[in-house]
């Protein structure tokens, strides 16, 4: 893979009229489904809770009880400054809106523990995105829709830039450097206005993942967490579950 300042630059040189051709080649309109905002299953029966596998971290920063099923909890990536507006927007306590990114944590007796790179969106007991709704009518909705960070934006499209992210699976259809990721809204007729309003937030997506993943390895410096404790890198350096430095 090139480095990640070529593809930074690539992600720069990105004609926003060619993405916005990509995505109405493709088409979308969102049905409001809520699946890129739950859990791979729902809850069991008599509100049991899916299992939050490889540990992430529940809104009190320790491990959530929490039945066994095989459920996989929703993991999207937002970066710092998109969990500072979120609180900002609701007044959230930092765990309110994330928790460390499950990748890479072990196991241990107290719960997870390790170091892993950047923060997941929060998850609610059933491991669906904590800002999920949904209606009588089983209609999905966001209640942080005006301030959703960039990965909900642009669901279910990425570009094929490395040091980017490729969410849910293998793509299902492209076009160009456009990939395009399960959903039920795909192939659907858009405007262009709507198009080009994607093709804009896929662009800034793409500079925002490349310059994070820069900042993340310039930004890193190795530390011995002890037993029990979870490490965070992201693009500020090294945190603690709730947001603050690890000193």
């Amino acid at each position: 893979m090139d480095s990640l300042e070529t593809e930074l630059e690539r992600a720069r040189a990105l004609e926003e009229s060619e993405l916005a051709d990509a995505i109405e080649t493709i088409g979308f309109e969102c049905t409001r489904c809520g699946a890129c905002c739950k859990a791979e299953s729902a809850c069991g029966e008599g509100g049991e809770s899916a299992d939050e596998v490889d540990g992430p971290i529940d809104r009190s920063g320790e491990n959530a009880d929490s039945a066994e099923t095989d459920a996989e909890p929703h993991t999207a990536t937002v970066f710092p400054d998109e969990i500072r507006q979120l609180q900002a927007a609701g007044e959230y306590d930092f765990r309110d809106v994330a928790r460390p990114m499950p990748y890479g944590l072990a196991d241990g007796p107290d719960g997870p523990e390790g170091e892993t790179f950047e923060w997941a969106l929060q998850t609610d007991d059933c491991g669906d995105c904590t800002f999920y709704a949904e209606g009588d009518d089983g209609t999905g909705a966001c209640t942080v829709h005006g301030d959703r960070p960039l990965i909900c934006q642009t669901y279910p499209f990425s570009v094929a830039l490395g040091g980017t992210s490729q969410p849910m699976g293998e793509a299902v259809d492209e076009e160009g450097v456009v990939r395009a990721h399960e959903c039920e809204g795909l192939g659907r007729d858009l405007s262009r206005a709507d198009a080009e309003e994607l093709a804009a937030a896929l662009k800034e997506r793409a500079v925002r993942e490349l310059t994070e993943a820069i900042g993340v390895r310039d930004n890193y410096r190795p530390v011995d967490p002890s037993a029990g404790q979870v490490v965070v890198h992201d693009s500020e350096g090294a945190k603690r579950p709730d947001g603050s430095p690890y000193e």
